[in-house]
């Protein structure tokens, strides 16, 4: 039996108008996607250090909240072996979870603080953290990275996967863990064991690649399919298809209800944050630079055209307001964005005439 070829990881750097995106691949498939505007939190990112301000000390909850200066709170963890920490003194600390939609970002202690509170250090950029995950030289640009974007914002937004022999997964999250359904479908094969053992194998590696892309973390549940699962097999598949999550993976024994619990540490934000509202509907300023990125397509096919854009009220406003003399700059003042009051904010058109 010939071994397993390895797997192939590939980055992708888009700079586009109003944003700056990076993608990582896994065999060809989205496995990160990274975006940053211009007005995002530079002190609200994994790796800011600095000195912050001790602003109140939770001793129920083993934590403190602390604070960069010009920097919203951070939750601290308390350990048995940090020094004594007192309301108002300083601390030296490392972000090492962003905040999320719901929830404040999570700080790493490093050492006593010294002076006043300051940053000694800003993240990474999305292209260093390219070159860090790769390992493999400059990332992708231009063209093909902005097709390896959409198509990784696309997967980020779906909720069901296919997986390879047939079969989905859907992974589905909610305030307290993700649940992901593993289906069997219409997987080929006439010994049905054989056939969900399969399934579930693919299942896992499918749904650590999937909730890295969306940025998804903390308790994993996997509804297996069939029974008799052979446990020892699908926890080596757990443990080796979430590495790349490590440190901080646990693995759970499959119960009698054919379920297999995880906990994955949290490193980054979900990805629907930045591409919904919090109300589940599609961002309007996520859908203007879409836009963007179509008029600049447009203008690259049409040098001399005028273009015409329609699209909703809403993401006609994002982008008078971010893209419009960033697009100006790149193609010229030859377009124009007119709102249609009944469309629906994902909906927009671009035209040349």
């Amino acid at each position: 039996m010939s071994a397993k070829a390895a797997s192939v990881r590939r980055a992708y750097l888009y700079k586009g108008v109003g944003e700056t995106v990076g993608v990582v691949t896994l065999d060809g498939r989205p496995e990160r996607l990274m975006i940053e505007w211009p007005d995002d939190d530079p002190l609200d990112a994994e790796g800011v250090h600095g000195v912050a301000r001790v602003r109140k000390i939770e001793k129920a909850f083993s934590s403190a909240f602390v604070q960069l200066p010009g920097g919203r709170d951070l939750i601290l963890p308390l350990r048995p072996d940090m020094p004594a920490l007192v309301e108002g003194g300083v601390v030296e600390i490392e972000i090492k979870t962003p905040s999320r939609a719901d929830k404040a970002g999570v700080a790493r202690f490093v050492a006593e603080g010294q002076g006043e509170p300051r940053v000694l250090a800003q993240g990474p950029s999305i292209e260093e953290r390219l070159r860090q995950i790769v390992k493999a030289g400059s990332p992708t640009t231009g063209e093909k990275a902005l097709l390896a974007v959409e198509e990784a914002e696309g997967d980020a937004l779906a909720t069901v996967f296919s997986l390879p022999g047939g079969g989905d997964i859907a992974v589905e999250p909610t305030r307290a863990l993700t649940a992901i359904d593993v289906d069997l479908g219409a997987r080929d094969g006439a010994d049905s064991k054989r056939a969900a053992r399969l399934a579930n194998m693919a299942a896992i590696n499918v749904a650590a690649r999937v909730l890295r892309l969306k940025g998804l973390a903390g308790i994993i549940i996997f509804d297996l399919v069939g029974r008799g699962h052979d446990a020892q097999a699908l926890t080596t598949a757990a443990r080796n298809a979430f590495a790349p999550d490590n440190p901080g993976v646990g693995i759970g024994p499959i119960s009698k209800f054919g379920t297999l619990e995880m906990i994955v540490p949290r490193r980054a934000p979900p990805i629907l944050d930045r591409l919904l509202t919090r109300d589940g509907d599609v961002e309007p300023r996520y859908v203007a630079r879409r836009l963007a990125r179509a008029l600049e397509r447009e203008g690259r096919a049409d040098p001399g055209g005028r273009l015409t854009a329609l699209c909703a009220p809403a993401v006609a406003e994002a982008f008078q307001a971010e893209l419009d003399q960033g697009v100006a700059e790149r193609l010229g003042r030859r377009f124009v964005v007119e709102a249609a009051p009944a469309w629906p904010v994902e909906r927009f058109e671009v035209s040349a005439r």
